[in-house]
């Protein structure tokens, strides 16, 4: 198994449960349905350790009880959280409201934040690095790691040169069709020559993987979604899980769709150990 480090948030998911679907303009009830784990960072970062492999997390949380909690409920899955810097503000909080088709909206309330890149990264040996964070200052940092391991970085940000990486992933929804157009060469702008794929999530759709000479398609299995919260992190925790293991990325994109869309299966912002187990199997 390979040592992977993830870059980006872990945050308290506070989830509002709609009895009807957003819509803009209207009255709306819903019920509280507790907090739970969550940030793009710990959303990827547990399944890769309840796979089998050696991760940490960098980022940071607030030095209060909501970080308290967040730091022990990660520590307890198995993921290293020992280079998660403690900061004197709040910690990450996100409002997701989860309609009755399982589809989510999120609305962030509250992010910490460190005033520089985790330099502390280049002192941890990883084989594989994930970067979910939409720092602008990372590029330095990220081309020394695409010497010593493999890169694999979500865009946006899609600023020229932004994520020096090996594979980039986005989704559909959120990039427009300056990306969308050629994918591949727009992740040559972002990623530089170290690119080898441009990964692009389209939802009950699948993915498509973009490189030099290949277009490689997946579609998704049909499913009825119970909460699709962090479905896109479990996608590219299965690409980052199955690419550290020797699959090639045709292999390798199809382990990624379906750990997304078992992702959506579960009423959870991380997917949960049983759904790994049977996934790696």
């Amino acid at each position: 198994m390979a040592r992977i480090a993830v870059v980006g948030s872990v945050a308290s998911d506070e989830v509002i449960k709609l009895d009807e679907p957003l819509r803009e303009g209207t009255h709306l009830t819903g019920k509280q349905s507790g907090a739970r784990l969550g940030g793009g960072a710990a959303c990827t970062a547990v399944p890769l350790a309840y796979a089998g492999h050696e991760v940490a997390v960098f980022g940071s949380i607030g030095r209060d009880d909501i970080g308290d909690a967040l730091l022990a409920e990660l520590a307890a899955t198995g993921v290293i959280t020992a280079h998660i810097a403690r900061l004197d503000q709040p910690s990450t909080r996100s409002l997701i409201l989860l309609d009755g088709f399982g589809e989510r909206t999120i609305v962030n309330l509250q992010r910490t934040h460190e005033e520089q890149p985790p330099d502390r990264l280049l002192g941890w040996h990883a084989d594989w690095v994930y970067v979910r964070s939409r720092r602008l200052d990372l590029a330095s940092l990220l081309e020394r790691q695409a010497r010593s391991a493999r890169v694999i970085a979500h865009v946006p940000p899609s600023e020229d040169g932004a994520r020096p990486a090996h594979v980039l992933i986005t989704s559909a929804s959120d990039v427009g069709p300056e990306i969308l157009e050629d994918p591949f060469a727009a992740g040559r702008r972002i990623a530089g020559d170290h690119l080898q794929w441009m990964v692009v999530t389209r939802g009950a759709r699948g993915a498509v993987a973009h490189g030099r000479d290949a277009v490689l398609e997946v579609p998704a299995r049909k499913v009825t979604p119970v909460d699709t919260t962090g479905a896109g992190d479990s996608f590219a925790a299965g690409l980052v899980h199955a690419l550290a293991d020797g699959a090639e990325m045709a292999a390798a994109l199809e382990c990624a769709v379906a750990w997304g869309a078992e992702a959506t299966l579960w009423e959870s912002s991380v997917l949960p150990r049983a759904a790994v187990t049977d996934l790696v199997q």
